[in-house]
């Protein structure tokens, strides 16, 4: 646990403080480069399964710490003040999330320029109490201080400061009004999100595993996707955040990483529970739970529904993708908006990342292209096809399937 003490030098001065970003964490990057293919030592709700350590090597592309210390200047460094200040003192009436690794506030930042007004941002503080939240938070700053991708949430900065508690690790990134795609889909004070947003939203989040996993010099392996890491911009664009569970994928001609099994029970791939091999097959596997939870609006696991309907992905094989029940396991809230014929085609692409074997699971750059046209196909199924609430009913296909005439529908 030698990392938790990388940060631990007397306290800088305040002019020290604002001008030492990048060396602030160029020994943590050292670090975490000589670490990153250890075995992790803790557990989680998947088991925390332990295995040896990793078959990756040495290899010749770039590693995510050499990439971080040449783009590090791009982060902002901010002192604890300036983010006690930008959240009114960490106000209840802020804060806006909370998880494992700690909670998360709305705040208020000036910009480097001082000349335009301020910047509304989100400010996750590290809850000291977590064994592996500097870990975590390390590995924000690194993956996040290097990915740039439309769908993949921008981090502005960091904080690594001290007051009387000890050493206080915050990030700041860019401000998702609209919250989560869990929020969405689950939460039923939120208004319903249309089909056609929930495939936008697919794709988008689609394209940013596919940047991750085929748009580097190396791979890089999510291993959290889940709703709540979907994050929505103001245009219900979807962004991935959370990095902190992130890893480099295999070097040279190694085929896995070998690490201790972490994530989020429901989401986390099977082959990956059993054997603790990760690959960016184990994201797809996540991608096609999550593809179910758009079009069913339930959860991959609800202990409140009865026993036969608790695990999502056993409820839905009783309705198969062909068969005249399966618009049952639709959402209820798309008042039966949208494409049967379209809804069928994400219910396969969602059981082709679902198949057992990871090696036949489609790449995500595959899975973008499914998606494109899923889009493609509701736009032009909706032109001229349009109900008054803007989308096009599923009620005339199902009427098509029984061999009557459609039939309008105020649904």
């Amino acid at each position: 646990m030698g990392c938790f003490g990388l940060l631990k030098s007397k306290p800088k001065s305040r002019k020290e403080r604002g001008k030492s970003g990048s060396e602030a964490l160029a020994v943590s990057a050292a670090t975490t480069s000589s670490s990153n293919y250890e075995t992790s030592r803790s557990h989680d709700s998947t088991g925390g399964k332990q295995t040896s350590k990793s078959s990756v090597s040495t290899s010749s592309q770039p590693s995510i710490s050499t990439m971080f210390e040449e783009k590090a200047g791009v982060l902002r460094v901010f002192e604890l003040a300036e983010l006690r200040s930008a959240t009114n003192d960490f106000n209840r009436t802020l804060k806006i999330g909370e998880g494992g690794f700690g909670s998360v506030y709305k705040g208020f930042i000036k910009p480097l320029d001082e000349k335009s007004g301020r910047i509304t941002v989100a400010v996750k503080t590290l809850n000291q109490r977590s064994l592996q939240g500097h870990k975590q938070w390390l590995a924000e700053v690194q993956f996040l201080g290097v990915l740039e991708h439309p769908n993949l949430v921008k981090l502005i900065g960091y904080c690594s400061d001290e007051d009387e508690r000890g050493i206080q690790r915050l990030l700041v990134y860019e401000y998702m009004p609209n919250k989560s795609l869990e929020n969405h889909l689950f939460n039923r004070a939120a208004s319903p999100l249309p089909w056609n947003v929930r495939l936008k939203i697919a794709l988008g989040a689609a394209e940013g595993l596919a940047f991750l996993h085929e748009g580097l010099e190396l791979q890089v392996i999510y291993r959290d996707f889940k709703t709540s890491n979907v994050l929505l911009d103001s245009d219900f664009k979807p962004k991935l955040s959370d990095f902190g569970l992130a890893r480099e994928g295999p070097a040279g001609d190694k085929t896995h990483v070998s690490t201790a099994v972490v994530g989020t029970y429901g989401y986390a791939a099977p082959d990956y529970i059993e054997t603790g091999h990760l690959t960016t097959k184990s994201d797809v596997w996540s991608f096609g739970v999550v593809l179910y939870e758009l079009l069913t609006g339930r959860r991959s696991l609800d202990r409140n529904r009865p026993t036969n309907e608790q695990k999502l992905l056993d409820w839905v094989k009783q309705f198969p993708i062909e068969s005249k029940r399966f618009n049952m396991i639709m959402d209820p809230k798309l008042r039966y908006q949208y494409s049967l014929k379209t809804a069928r085609e994400v219910a396969k692409l969602a059981n082709s990342c679902l198949v057992k074997q990871a090696k036949e699971r489609p790449k995500m750059s595959e899975v973008v292209q499914v998606l494109k046209q899923a889009v493609e196909m509701t736009e032009i199924a909706s032109g001229g096809k349009v109900e008054a609430k803007g989308e096009y009913s599923a009620v005339a296909d199902l009427e098509k399937e029984k061999g009557k005439r459609p039939e309008s529908s105020n649904c």
